[in-house]
């Protein structure tokens, strides 16, 4: 797996062993729709990369122009990818990587009033918790009023088209794999 555009373009991402039970990084095809999907409107933005395995869309956001990436998982092998591939592509100082469950996450986030441009959520295909990530999102006013909301989800779950504020704009399938784009709205 290899960042796709920007800054770090061509660079290899550190990835999981083939038996890895932690972590399914976002292959380089998914990765480079949503990244076509979103445009180039990446400047500056502070993301927040929940379930972030590899952090390849949080390393691929910030070699796009992005300013700042929190990376949130709970997986020893994860939480090892993400320092070695902020290590490797010399971010250190552009990423903050919190090793607690992202339910937790956000409501940590939220306590300390900290809003994202662009959330990516990755999470689990087997735990389906789309609804509860975007109640989760919603409620702590993580999401910037410009802000878009990336989730990964099996094609098998359905992602509501509406949740409160947020209404999902696009839907992309890929094989087992679906993506919805969110906003407010």
């Amino acid at each position: 797996m290899r960042i796709i555009a920007g800054s770090l373009k061509g660079r290899t991402l550190a990835t999981p062993g083939p038996k890895s039970q932690n972590v399914r990084p976002t292959s380089d095809k998914v990765r480079g729709a949503i990244f076509n999907i979103l445009g180039q409107w990446l400047e500056d933005l502070n993301v927040l990369d929940l379930y972030a395995g590899t952090g390849a869309l949080a390393f691929e956001s910030l070699s796009r122009g992005a300013a700042h990436a929190v990376l949130v998982d709970v997986s020893a092998e994860g939480l090892a990818l993400c320092r070695q591939n902020a290590a490797a592509f010399k971010v250190q100082d552009r990423v903050e990587i919190l090793p607690i469950p992202a339910l937790r996450a956000c409501e940590k986030l939220g306590r300390q009033k900290r809003v994202f441009e662009l959330i990516f959520a990755d999470p689990p295909y087997e735990k389906a918790p789309v609804p509860e990530l975007l109640a989760a999102v919603l409620e702590n006013g993580l999401l910037g009023p410009r802000g878009v909301l990336v989730i990964e989800h099996s094609s098998e779950e359905p992602s509501p088209e509406k949740a409160g504020a947020l209404t999902r704009y696009d839907l992309r399938e890929f094989g087992d794999t679906a993506v919805s784009f969110y906003s407010l709205s």
